[in-house]
């Protein structure tokens, strides 16, 4: 029973990302050079928060719910200042490949380094945040035996998988308001950040966290597609799976019939 609970929590946390994944990223060796890059960045912002966090309770000699509070908030904001240092990065290699390139224009476009890179943001940040968790979850002992919710597991795997979702779409929504100078959208991506991360502590009231984040995921999720230049139209084309016509017609009065001998 355990083996089958871990298991279908690792499937709803990281189902998603891993279609994703192989849809998307596997098959180009550049998207997973930006893959790897965006997880040691993302490790960077948590060594950075680690040591404040080390630091701070070194020097407070308190461990409550302030400093905790404080500490979320600290590493939110240090995730996105490696986010910044990652755009500014892809940035510059984007330039060297549209320069070494014959055409000079670059093989992947900073919009798909933008996708890549918050896909790797939310991957690695899903496993450290459940990966205890799942370890837990295969056994022994039964959850919510003493009073406690049983839910735990199930929830702390749609969260992930929620999390996991959301660094997508902010890493799409953030490169785009650093390439355009739009300090609007990276506000509302550190305030979303932010509010995603203030909301888990919540629990185990689950009904007040899980809900919120998952309209704060659908709402995101749709500024990103904006941002990206979809559109309903477009969903519908897709939907409709019906092919453009090439735009070319065949004038058949011109067609010559060869000359018989």
């Amino acid at each position: 029973m355990g083996a089958a609970v871990c298991l279908g929590c690792f499937a709803i946390a990281f189902g998603p990302a891993a279609a994703l994944v192989l849809l998307t990223v596997a098959a180009e060796p550049l998207r997973v050079i930006v893959l790897v890059a965006g997880a040691f960045f993302w490790l960077l912002s948590l060594l950075a928060a680690s040591l404040l966090w080390l630091l701070s309770v070194r020097l407070s000699g308190r461990e409550d719910a302030a400093p905790l509070l404080l500490g979320a908030a600290a590493a939110v904001l240090l995730q996105e200042l490696c986010r910044f240092a990652c755009f500014k990065l892809l940035k510059k290699a984007d330039e060297g490949l549209a320069t070494l390139s014959e055409d000079g224009r670059s093989p992947i476009s900073l919009r798909q380094m933008a996708y890549v890179s918050g896909l790797s943001f939310g991957i690695i940040s899903g496993i450290f945040s459940i990966v205890n968790i799942l370890a837990d979850s295969a056994g022994p002992g039964t959850v919510g035996i003493h009073g406690d919710s049983p839910y735990y597991f199930i929830t702390s795997a749609f969260l992930t998988m929620a999390l996991v979702l959301l660094h997508t779409f902010w890493g799409v929504i953030f490169f785009d308001a650093c390439e355009r100078r739009r300090a609007g959208g990276l506000g509302l991506v550190v305030g979303g950040h932010l509010l995603a991360s203030g909301l888990t502590f919540l629990n185990p009231w689950y009904e007040a966290s899980l809900g919120p984040i998952f309209l704060l995921t659908l709402g995101t999720g749709l500024w990103a597609f904006s941002t990206a230049g979809g559109s309903f139209h477009n969903v519908l084309k897709c939907l409709s799976c019906k092919q453009q016509p090439e735009g070319r017609v065949m004038l058949y009065s011109a067609l010559q019939v060869p000359p018989e001998e």
